[in-house]
């Protein structure tokens, strides 16, 4: 059966593009339908198109047709720079190399998750300005996929403040998030567990990560929080989400509102969960946790929360091929194809307060449209379009 497949690049806005016959996935189910997009936007989705007017026919029959998928937390940037400790890679390399991986995974928007952190390789001020400036310029200049960027804060990396605000006063920001990841907190309650993960990451021996968690420690002692309240006020003011990480009691998703936080993310208990979501935050959850059938640390298992109902948003974390995989596996859990879809999609976008342009399969949205297959029971991409645009297509599908 032909798939009359686009050439990858191709370029289709002001013309017109048919997907015919694959198993539309929109916000409320699946069915079997054609697509039309028209100036980067669906035109029509209806039981049959037509043949006629169009530029060009994509043949998905048999195939699911999904909303590009939408991934607000992502650090995996990190490892394209510096894939084993302090060992760095061109900037504008790692970013358009890993650009192509998006595209063959689903991701139609990207928000890359870069953190104020410790301070070491990648997460301290200057090479995370540099990479902040990078996007910003790649999306102006050329883009396969949306990219944004979203900023994770370390509450306890003082020096990072000043810089933060300036990313905030320039635009440069979609999503802000606070972390608090000294030991003994939130992800590293359990003795010895952030210092296992610096040593690990960083490549630092066990002195010298002891000089890291003493000075640590101190800085975290002269945190201001009003500051920091001010800087997510500053954030809502300009329409930028603020988020909440490594949630572990009521009392932290308490603190979390207080800093007009509206999603919790990966929060470390159940309860810690149903009570974010009775508050009416959004929770998110990562695809790899779903995949590996738990947390890589020992906490919450993202899929007893979906399964409880206090779960929305699916996240890739740090592994981008997992978020396909795991809309997929949720299906087999029990929830709804078109649920799991919303997770990591349009739920995502609502997020983001773009909901009104992406995220979904709906009359007048952007054209950000995914076509998967399976092989050997395994979700892969097709094709990926972003804004009637075919920016990745494979041909080697039987």
């Amino acid at each position: 059966m032909g798939r009359n497949l686009p050439e990858e690049g191709e370029w289709f806005m002001g013309n017109r593009m048919k997907i015919k016959g694959g198993l539309v996935v929109r916000p409320d189910g699946v069915s079997q339908r054609d697509l039309a997009i028209e100036g980067g936007v669906i035109s029509s989705i209806s039981a049959d198109a037509g043949e006629v007017g169009y530029d060009q026919v994509i043949d998905a029959e048999g195939a699911w047709v999904l909303p590009g998928l939408i991934d607000i937390h992502c650090d995996a940037i990190e490892k394209e720079v510096e894939p084993r400790p302090n060992t760095l890679f061109p900037l504008e390399m790692a970013f358009l190399q890993f650009e192509r991986k998006l595209a063959g995974h689903g991701i139609t928007t990207m928000l890359h998750s870069l953190s104020l952190g410790v301070g070491l390789s990648l997460r301290g001020e200057h090479l995370v300005a540099e990479m902040i400036g990078l996007i910003a310029s790649m999306r102006q200049e050329r883009a396969m996929i949306r990219h944004g960027v979203h900023l994770r804060y370390e509450v306890s990396h003082l020096t990072g403040f000043e810089l933060a605000q300036k990313l905030l006063d320039d635009g440069l920001l979609d999503y802000l998030s606070l972390m608090d990841h000294a030991p003994g907190q939130g992800q590293y309650h359990r003795p010895g567990a952030f210092q296992r993960y610096v040593m690990k990451n960083q490549g630092v021996s066990v002195d010298e990560v002891a000089v890291i968690v003493e000075e640590l420690q101190e800085r975290r002692s002269r945190v201001d929080w009003s500051k920091l309240k001010a800087l997510t006020a500053q954030a809502r003011s300009r329409g930028i989400a603020v988020a909440s990480h490594d949630d572990d009691s009521e009392a932290a998703v308490n603190r979390s509102l207080d800093f007009q936080a509206t999603v919790s993310e990966f929060p470390l208990t159940l309860e810690t969960a149903r009570y974010a979501t009775a508050q009416g935050m959004g929770v998110c959850v990562g695809a790899p946790n779903i995949v590996r059938g738990g947390s890589h640390d020992g906490n919450l298992k993202a899929v007893e929360a979906i399964r409880e109902g206090v779960a929305d948003i699916l996240c890739s974390d740090y592994h981008p091929a997992s978020l396909l995989h795991a809309v997929f596996q949720l299906e087999t859990e029990g929830l709804p194809l078109h649920q799991a879809v919303n997770m990591a999609s349009l739920n995502a976008a609502r997020a983001l307060g773009r909901a009104d342009s992406i995220g979904s399969i709906e009359l007048g949205k952007a054209a950000d449209v995914i076509i998967v297959r399976k092989v050997r029971g395994i979700p892969l991409v097709h094709s990926t379009i972003v804004g009637g645009v075919v920016v990745h297509a494979t041909k080697d599908f039987v």
